[in-house]
């Protein structure tokens, strides 16, 4: 089940100048695995060597952040958008 990929501008080179990509999963990680294999270029900008959401995006299901949900485990179905959005800090 594909779904819809939304890729900030600074993620865009990685995955051939696209704004957003389709992948196959049932979970956020699943998702992101696919995405991966489609642009090997994006491994290490969405999720940390030890498999854990990167600290410098954030990932959104819909509109509703996935790190108040189940993070790379939650669920996604054909109907979902996934937005990365790169973290912003501020002083």
């Amino acid at each position: 089940m594909p779904v819809e990929v939304h890729l900030p501008t600074v993620l865009r080179q990685h995955a051939g100048g696209q704004s957003s990509i389709k992948a196959s999963g049932s979970t956020v990680a699943e998702v992101f695995e696919d995405a991966i294999r489609q642009f090997p270029l994006l491994a290490g900008q969405l999720v940390t060597e030890d498999g854990r959401l990167h600290r410098f995006v954030n990932v959104y299901r819909n509109d509703e952040d996935v790190r108040f949900l189940d993070q790379l485990q939650t669920k996604v179905s054909d109907d979902d958008v996934i937005s990365v959005l790169p973290a912003v800090a501020g002083g």
